[in-house]
Formats: C-alpha cells, structure tokens, sequence
C-alpha cells in the first residue's frame, strides 16, 4: 500500500481514500475477486481513523467497485473486460415493478425560493426583461460548470453548457446535431418520453432489453445503433442503476462503433450515497458523451430547466447546426438558479434531501 492523505488540499481524508483506491482497482492493482486491506490495516497506515477508512470503504461498495463480505471483509467486484455471461442470464420481470412518481413533489424550501427571487429583481433590475443569449445566460452555465466539478468530477467550461426549457427540448436538439440519419438505442424499459421524442422527430430507434445492472451485453452487441441513449441512475420505470463495470462497457461500446452516447442523469443528486455515482461523462476518456439534467426534481416541476454538457470538440458542429435557436428559458428564472447554486442553497437543500432519504431508508430496514 502507498496511500496518503493530505492536508489542506481541499478534498476530506475519505475522498482522497476512496479515489486513491479506486485509481488502483481500475488500473489494476487489485483485480476482480481480490481482497482489500482490513480498515485497521488501511487506518495504521494512512494514519487517519477507521471510522474514516469504513467511510471511503462505504462509497466503492456503493459505487460497485467493492462489496462487503460478513466476517470476510471487502472484495473487488469490478471487472474491466469480463462483461459477458452474466447480465445475460439475469431475468428480470419488469411487468412486477411499481412505477415511479417521475414528477414527485418538491421539498425545496419556498422561502429560500422567494428570498432569492426578490434578490435577483434587486440586483439584475431590467436585465430580467432583456433576451437570453441562444446557448443561456454566462451566470448560469458558469454556475453550473463550477457545480459539476464540485460534485461529479465532470471538469468542462461554461461554453460547453447549452440551456434549455427541460430534458425533451434538449433531446431534440441532439437529434438536429447527430443527425436523423443514425440509428439511436435506448433502453427497455425506459421513460415513455425518451421514445415519444424520437418517434416526433422522425428518429429510428431500437428497444435494447435491461437486466439488474443495465443494458443486457447481448443487446448491445446485436444493436445496428451508433447512438445510446441511457439513464445509468435509477433508470425509469425500472429503478435500475447500471453498475460501475457496465457504464464501462457502454463507452467501450461507443468506441467500437465511433458512436455517441447521451447521459441522461436526472434525479441522480437525490441518491442515498455519500458522494455521487460517477457520471459516463466523467469516465469515458476517448468517445462522445452528452451530458443532461435538469433542476425539476431537485428544484421544483415547475422550473422547466435543463442542461446538456457537450464534448468540447463537438462545439463548432453544434454552432453550425442548432446555434442559431434560441433559448428557452426567460432570463429571471436564470439567474435564480444561478443565485441559488453560487450561494449553496442548492447544495445544502441536495444534502438536506440525502440525509432525510438515508434516515428514512434505515427506519425502513429497522
């Protein structure tokens, strides 16, 4: 083991841990079915607490990198080529499965909302009245790109973030910019949206079938697809969460096919974990993914707001095709959320939400 923890460098004991050992699952060092030090051992060495090292331990073991074994300890469950066989032999009935509420009401604090309403008509004055610019208002994208490294390690400018008036506005754009040409894939099931969107659009697609960890591997090597389109946290209306290995193989997938992906990730700040699940977006290093969310889960349904982070060497292509329309979204609302984001209110409602989401899922297990 060579961990160490530093002081001062902007990131808890546990993160820098957890990233550490992460690192060193992915490229290796410990590989699938191999056994990690007890957090004695890890806390002796490092120097930090056991409580700390369970912590970092509690994220990969969310995350799929690790799990837990009674009185064994923790072993690495992730594979980085061995994608076969087992996914296809999950059945899953999905006819048994409860739908979810994909518009659940809101708990975000309406006072803190009013409060920096009135803030913003204070300081922005008429500007609220002016046109926004067609990709959005700089505060906002701005705001946004700051949170994405905050949160998820996503590390892109404010010119890669393009606004608009909710996720199937943003759907539509993509398909303008990939072309109607392709063949798109999403998942089966999925959410009825996704599908109603392409079909207006004139898009042709295929239904690829889901097991417990995402996209059966077998779907994906039969698609004619160059496009997938995916919702790797608590895909609707199954409430599956592709693992770790298989958000892997979805980028190896694209870069077989020089294709692209389109990471719909809504409602993934809302988890139970810790920290976030990484984002495809952040992992994949050589292929297409677009990056989208929205504010109306974590917001409010009635803040019709989204956003997609496009690669940086797709922005001339999407300026020459789509630039030219205009945003959707009014100015105030705007920077409302830029308010909200560069002030923390929106990350302490988020963690706020967590930690009630956690306390009610343990009483449940109670």
């Amino acid at each position: 083991m060579n961990y160490h923890i530093k002081e001062n460098c902007g990131k808890t004991a546990y993160i820098q841990l957890y990233e550490q050992i992460k690192k060193d699952i992915i490229n290796g060092v410990y590989s699938y079915g191999a056994k990690l030090p007890s957090k004695r051992t890890l806390s002796d060495d490092t120097g930090i607490s056991v409580i700390t090292t369970q912590h970092a331990y509690a994220i990969l073991c969310d995350e799929g990198y690790i799990e837990a074994r009674q009185r064994s300890g923790y072993f690495v469950i992730y594979k980085e080529s061995d994608f076969l066989s087992n996914s296809d032999n999950i059945k899953t009935n999905f006819s048994d499965i409860k739908p979810q509420n994909h518009n659940t009401k809101n708990q975000f604090p309406f006072s803190v909302m009013a409060k920096t309403m009135r803030k913003v008509l204070l300081d922005y004055g008429e500007q609220i009245l002016m046109k926004s610019p067609n990709h959005g208002c700089h505060q906002l994208r701005s705001a946004i790109s700051s949170y994405l490294m905050r949160s998820c390690g996503i590390n892109v400018k404010p010119e890669q973030i393009i606004i608009g008036a909710g996720a199937e506005y943003l759907y539509s754009l993509i398909t303008l910019l990939l072309g109607k040409n392709r063949i798109f894939a999403i998942e089966n099931p999925s959410y009825d949206k996704i599908r109603k969107v392409y079909t207006s659009n004139n898009i042709s697609f295929e239904m690829l079938k889901m097991a417990n960890d995402g996209i059966i591997t077998s779907e994906l090597e039969n698609s004619k697809a160059t496009v997938l389109h995916i919702t790797p946290f608590n895909s609707f209306p199954s409430g599956i969460t592709a693992t770790v290995s298989k958000r892997y193989e979805y980028i190896r997938w694209a870069e077989k096919r020089n294709g692209f992906i389109i990471e719909d990730n809504y409602d993934s700040e809302l988890t139970i974990s810790s920290k976030n699940d990484d984002t495809v977006f952040s992992l994949a290093k050589n292929c297409s993914v677009i990056y989208l969310n929205t504010f109306s889960e974590t917001v409010a349904p009635s803040m019709r707001v989204g956003y997609m982070v496009l690669p940086y060497n797709m922005l001339n292509e999407f300026e020459n095709k789509v630039g030219f329309y205009s945003c959707t979204v009014p100015v105030f609302e705007q920077y409302v959320l830029a308010e909200l984001i560069n002030n923390g209110d929106f990350e302490r409602h988020i963690n706020r939400t967590r930690r009630i989401r956690r306390k009610n899922r343990k009483n449940l297990v109670i």
